[in-house]
């Protein structure tokens, strides 16, 4: 009996050291199916920059979230150079609408367009401090992480250059700009589309001949 208590002992022993050995790293795959396997690669190679959307505004709620994955972003010396401002009122969007199509009646005139944000509810504008040298780089991480986020709740997006170029440059859409109420020293660089997709574009090719590698 005493030698079958010890054998029993024995055999516990090796089987609680077994479940305490540290698990080994997977090896990487080098089948190609990585996208297939991986939610971010595969949430990654879905994006599509959206130009048709629903009409009604993403969810507050919905939008901390994907607030909350920009500012986790990598930045230098996590300065977080950036100033956010979110807008889901139409009276804004609406107002600096009339504002751009009094000096681009053209756009005015195509009976799709309803504002100079791609007709987004949602519109995230994003401002860089002018005093570091590598925040336009910083808030460039930002609204990736923001779009990929958005990507992964079934949300569209589209990054956009020129109705902040135009809000930057047109004294008659001053008002607006002082609306955001960005702080001395920050400049709006760029604003963020968002909202449901109502168009499911095709992939546009990209030059895998502009990647190299060095020896």
């Amino acid at each position: 009996m005493k030698r079958i208590r010890m054998t029993l002992a024995s055999a516990a022993l090796l089987l609680l050291c077994g479940c305490n050995e540290p698990s080994k790293p997977e090896s990487p795959s080098t089948d190609g199916n990585e996208k297939k396997e991986n939610a971010v690669i595969e949430t990654m190679m879905a994006r599509r920059s959206i130009r048709k959307y629903l009409p009604h505004a993403v969810g507050r709620d919905t939008m901390q979230v994907i607030l909350n994955c920009g500012i986790n972003a990598p930045n230098g010396q996590n300065k977080q150079s950036w100033e956010i401002r979110v807008v889901d009122n139409p009276d804004f969007i609406n107002g600096v609408t009339e504002v751009f199509k009094q000096k681009n009646p053209k756009m005015a005139e195509d009976p799709n367009f309803k504002n100079m944000f791609r007709n987004a509810p949602t519109v995230v504008f994003i401002a860089n401090d002018l005093s570091y040298d590598c925040s336009q780089i910083d808030c460039g991480l930002l609204g990736e992480n923001m779009i990929l986020a958005a990507q992964s709740m079934g949300i569209g997006s589209c990054c956009l250059a020129s109705p902040t170029r135009f809000m930057n440059d047109t004294p008659e859409a001053a008002e607006y700009l002082k609306k955001l109420d960005f702080p001395e020293g920050y400049q709006l660089l760029y604003c963020i589309a968002f909202g449901y997709p109502d168009e499911t574009p095709a992939a546009k090719p990209r030059k895998a001949e502009k990647i190299r590698f060095i020896d």
